[in-house]
């Protein structure tokens, strides 16, 4: 299965709710960057919160059939990084997502809310 970029939005977003991640933005950061199309910033109390919400959106990705990711950042899960090319998902520890604090750095993407969202289901 092709994912359009809805869809794997909505996988990865609801995979991270799914998983009790804190405070889930979704960034369109098409205009202003090169890197990806969408930032999905959310989350965790602790490294094995962070980790869990991390699995959680890989198995999602892989059950939708996307092959192409990596992950940066596993082993002390302050800060994992799950690239998925058009989308990249930060999953921080709590006081280090204050710390980057990536909202304030990309302030002039249009964040996207969830009921615009496509409802996927994986």
């Amino acid at each position: 299965m092709d994912l359009t970029l809805n869809q794997k939005i909505s996988l990865c977003y609801n995979s991270a709710v799914g998983k009790k991640a804190n405070d889930v933005v979704v960034l369109d950061v098409r205009e202003i960057s090169d890197v990806a199309d969408i930032f999905i910033i959310g989350g965790g109390s602790s490294s094995r919160h962070v980790r869990t919400i991390a699995d959680s959106i890989e198995k999602t990705l892989r059950q939708a059939g996307e092959k192409e990711y990596h992950i940066e950042g596993y082993e002390n899960a302050l800060w994992i990084l799950l690239d998925a090319g058009d989308v990249v998902i930060h999953i921080f520890q709590n006081e280090t997502r204050q710390y980057y604090n990536l909202e304030r750095l990309w302030d002039d993407a249009a964040r996207v809310s969830p009921g615009d969202l496509v409802l996927v289901e994986a």
